[in-house]
């Protein structure tokens, strides 16, 4: 059955790796590497069986494909799960051990955080292996990705009022956030520096205070984000908001936030479209984190991160065309642009061969 399910995901490689004298149960599952090597981030999470892990990965690996071939990186798609409750199973020894793991492949897989993982787990796999991105700022690398991602979330809004409204004018709008995160927060605060008017929402009624306090924010209830009477709504925490029960409550003529898998599922995505709701496809509007690590692979430069985060308005027009050109919702579209771009590429017969990853600028230590 496993072979079967790859297939029908379309992955070229799963790696399933187990050191028990540290405690890890870990697979990584590499999805395409035809415009480069996968990268992707690691994941804890107490799966509570294997097989949840396994669909975990195999879902993920094939999102970050899409995603980095909609950025425009030269990368495909990857992503590792260790199976483990990250406030108690983590330790030096698991981190080493799978990053011994990720070395193995060669660079074939490039890791950094994701849920679960803080920058501190990843010094631990970076004593192992080249092959991290994400890593501290003392290494050459990024720090933290939030602000790059909220800044590109802002580069995909611009896009799509332009398009919904015939202009980029931040502060004429209102929206209604949800999830005040690390994300979120920096969101809102951008939306505020234009003069917006914000509605937001959080389960941490300190964020929504700090918020309310300086940003100007208006405070709503968690379940009545979806009724406010907003221009865009931006969802910036758990995926799936957009569903049965809330779709029909939704006034807003926008959908743009920073959330991933913000659509329930493709019968919601069609309905959105024919209630003439603009969706602004997620993986293309939160890429600014996974564009902001990548740079670590060639050197990293803060001035570059924030030129190429300013890339995403492009890709979002793009998109927007695509939808219109093959009379399709916006989130095939964004999944049809993925695909020409890769099959194109595939398709080109360049005299070298490729080169793995030289991750310039990078100062090692702990060895």
């Amino acid at each position: 059955m496993i072979f079967e399910t790859l297939e029908s995901y379309g992955h070229e490689q799963v790696v399933f790796c187990h050191n028990p004298d540290a405690g890890l149960k870990a697979i990584i599952a590499i999805h395409n590497t035809v415009l480069g090597p996968a990268l992707g981030g690691t994941r804890m999470w107490p799966y509570k069986t294997e097989q949840e892990a396994l669909n975990d990965v195999l879902r993920l690996s094939r999102g970050m494909t899409y995603k980095n071939a909609v950025a425009g990186l030269d990368i495909g798609g990857g992503k590792a799960v260790i199976i483990g409750d990250p406030s108690k199973d983590k330790s030096e020894a698991l981190f080493r051990a799978f990053g011994r793991f990720v070395d193995s492949l060669g660079g074939r897989y490039i890791t950094a955080e994701d849920v679960g993982i803080d920058v501190n787990d990843m010094e631990y796999v970076y004593r192992e292996t080249e092959y991290v991105t994400g890593v501290h700022q003392v290494h050459g690398g990024s720090g933290d990705p939030s602000p790059f991602t909220a800044y590109g979330t802002l580069q995909g809004l611009m896009a799509a009022l332009n398009k919904r409204f015939g202009d980029e004018e931040v502060g004429k709008y209102s929206y209604a956030v949800q999830g005040l995160g690390h994300v979120g927060m920096e969101f809102v605060k951008l939306l505020k520096e234009r003069g917006a008017k914000i509605f937001v929402t959080d389960i941490n009624q300190g964020l929504v205070d700090k918020a309310v306090s300086e940003y100007g924010a208006e405070a709503v209830g968690l379940d009545d984000i979806y009724d406010v009477n907003a221009d865009v709504y931006s969802p910036c925490a758990l995926g799936g908001t957009v569903n049965e029960q809330t779709l029909p409550r939704l006034k807003a003529k926008v959908i743009c936030g920073a959330a991933n898998n913000q659509l329930a599922n493709n019968a919601i995505g069609d309905e959105v479209a024919k209630r003439g709701i603009l969706y602004a496809p997620d993986y293309a509007v939160n890429a600014g984190g996974v564009m902001n690590v990548a740079l670590e692979i060639t050197g990293y430069n803060r001035e570059r991160a924030m030129r190429m985060m300013r890339t995403i308005y492009h890709n979002l027009g793009r998109i927007f065309e695509i939808a219109e050109r093959d009379s399709i919702p916006t989130y095939k579209a964004a999944d049809r642009m993925a695909e020409e771009r890769i099959d194109i590429m595939g398709k080109l017969k360049l005299p070298m061969g490729r080169t793995t990853p030289r991750f310039q600028g990078r100062i090692r230590g702990g060895h």
